[in-house]
């Protein structure tokens, strides 16, 4: 088991990400936004750049956070933005030696949230895709359960499973997601998913974690410290410990400010001390309960 974290959520400038990975003396970071881009789709003289500043720092990326088929890449539109993200990824990623990449299956708009099966067999064609680059490549692909397709119901999550039989298609588990995702596994839609019931029916596929945690609170999430809100996060990570998990932990605070809105940069000095303090609460919380279990 290792720690590391979305490294954006500390500040948007490399070194700061640096800093505060050092700083948690971790070894692994998540690299989401990175030089005003992502791994990706940064200039070749900013991933020269990243390359000699991780070699200086000793650290490696245990995830690429990807844009694949994310909340901004709706299923009603071509895929070609996102099979074009995984090309130029997968060459980086080998040259960085970066095991896996967080990709999502597609935003479903709200007008089309009546009926998701319709979208079924276009999202399962277009993740095949995804997924045979990926595993052509030795990446193993960790879909997450967030605003997507797949994320908006463990019923769907399952069938990519299902359908997706491959050793480079398995799951991040979000902790957080769920307390704000209505559960269309449901007929009518208006109650929020558990986090816990979620994660209960996909374990034995999840790879990797994301350590997320909140309440709704007047219909909209205010996120917390991990463990301080409805993630049901030190239940999940007792069942996975118990059950022998030994994949990463990663934290993604969103407590400062998310990480696509416009004024994350403003926030230089609040994120880079929340993200610590997060890494810091994360890390009790796992050694007590790896105490505990032993």
């Amino acid at each position: 088991m290792f720690f590391t974290g979305i490294s954006d959520e500390a500040g948007a400038d490399i070194n700061a990400q640096i800093k505060a990975t050092k700083a948690l003396g971790w070894d692994f970071l998540e690299a989401r936004a990175m030089y005003g881009a992502n791994l990706a789709l940064m200039t070749d003289k900013d991933f020269a750049d990243l390359e000699e500043k991780l070699a200086e720092a000793k650290l490696s990326i245990s995830c690429f956070s990807s844009g694949i088929a994310n909340w901004a890449k709706p299923i009603t539109q071509d895929p070609e933005s996102s099979y074009d993200e995984m090309r130029k990824a997968i060459p980086r990623m080998q040259k960085l030696k970066i095991p896996m990449i967080r990709i999502m299956s597609f935003f479903v708009p709200e007008e089309n949230r009546n009926d998701l099966d319709q979208f079924t067999d276009e999202v399962i064609k277009r993740m095949k895709v995804l997924v045979k680059m990926a595993e052509d490549g030795g990446i193993v692909c960790v879909h997450e359960n967030c605003n997507n397709w797949g994320g908006l119901s463990v019923n769907n999550t399952l069938r990519l499973l299902d359908a997706i039989q491959s050793p480079a298609f398995k799951l991040v588990f979000d902790t957080g997601n769920p307390v704000f995702t209505k559960d269309h596994s449901l007929k009518n839609p208006t109650k929020m998913q558990s986090a816990w019931d979620f994660y209960d029916k996909v374990k034995e596929q999840v790879v990797y974690i994301h350590i997320k945690d909140g309440t709704m609170v007047d219909g909209k999430m205010k996120f917390s410290f991990p463990a301080e809100g409805d993630g049901d996060v030190r239940k999940i990570l007792i069942d996975a410990f118990n059950r022998g998990y030994d994949g990463g932990i990663s934290i993604e605070p969103h407590m400062v400010s998310v990480f696509h809105e416009p004024d994350a940069a403003k926030k230089a000095a609040a994120l880079f001390d929340n993200y610590v303090e997060y890494g810091k609460r994360t890390m009790k919380i796992v050694n007590d309960i790896k105490a505990f279990i032993k």
